[in-house]
């Protein structure tokens, strides 16, 4: 194989790692991405690192993401929906229990609804 250009690492000022694992991941993902990058200008990126972000680009990657957007945007919907049919539900119950009463058919003791 051919012998490979040594990337230059431009310095940048060192942040001091995210708190959280979420940030953190976030940090060295952002970092992963600088360093390919200058990787890709330099000419020296990999044939994996280049193929990577080609299938970024690619149609059927942005279906995926556009596919499980709306999954997640359905999965929403379903736990709003649920979440509302309770709630449905114990206005009911308790429109039923309030005429119950007006009609006197529950005494202070009863408790058939409840």
């Amino acid at each position: 194989m051919g012998k490979r250009n040594k990337v230059e690492i431009k310095h940048k000022t060192a942040r001091a790692p995210a708190l959280d694992p979420e940030n953190r991941e976030n940090q060295l993902i952002a970092e992963a991405y600088d360093l390919v990058e200058q990787r890709l200008l330099d000419g020296t990126a990999t044939s994996q690192e280049t193929v990577h972000f080609l299938r970024l680009g690619s149609q059927k990657k942005k279906l995926e993401n556009e596919y499980l957007e709306s999954q997640i945007a359905l999965n929403k919907a379903k736990i709003e929906s649920l979440q509302s049919s309770r709630y449905a539900e114990e206005l009911y119950m308790n429109a039923l229990k309030a005429m119950k009463e007006y009609a006197g058919g529950l005494h202070s003791g009863d408790s058939d609804l409840e």
